[in-house]
């Protein structure tokens, strides 16, 4: 499993720019709020679901787009959604919740997890992620986290929610 600082390397060596900024640990999306002075741009919520079939799903959205798990389950194709454990959280993507970050599908070297991302998040100049932990924050371009999700074999899906 990579760590911080072998994912940030991994990112200059796809020769990806990014500006990475430390912080006290954040858990949701209001503390991470008081955190970001300087970091202008798109902000994310990740949720890890899984369905009834056992498939799983990293879901990058907008901070504040309202997420239906009902309606989000009908453009992904799966089966009823709900939220997957973070023992399933730390096997397939190698981070604890607080630190879900689509960065983490470097992780997932089976294929076991399927990427989808919010379209409207992509309109944004820069995206704030995490780095893998919840003590830092990098921010990319969106066609710079599309080129690094790629370059991981897990080609996101666009969806408008």
């Amino acid at each position: 499993m990579h760590t911080k600082e072998s994912l940030l390397e991994h990112l200059k060596h796809l020769g990806i720019e990014s500006r990475t900024v430390t912080h006290p640990p954040v858990y949701t999306v209001d503390e991470a709020k008081a955190h970001r002075d300087d970091m202008p741009g798109g902000h994310t919520k990740n949720l890890f679901l899984k369905d009834k079939k056992g498939r799983m799903f990293l879901v990058t959205a907008d901070e504040d787009r309202p997420v239906d798990l009902k309606a989000l389950r009908e453009k992904l194709g799966s089966k009823p959604l709900s939220f997957a454990s973070a023992d399933r959280l730390m096997a397939n993507l190698g981070v604890e919740p607080g630190s879900v970050t689509p960065l983490a599908m470097i992780n997932d070297e089976a294929g076991a997890v399927t990427m989808a991302i919010d379209g409207a998040l992509l309109e944004h100049d820069l995206i704030n992620v995490h780095p893998l932990v919840n003590t830092a924050t990098t921010a990319m371009t969106p066609g710079d986290l599309i080129r690094f999700l790629e370059a991981s074999g897990h080609a996101p899906l666009v969806i408008d929610f």
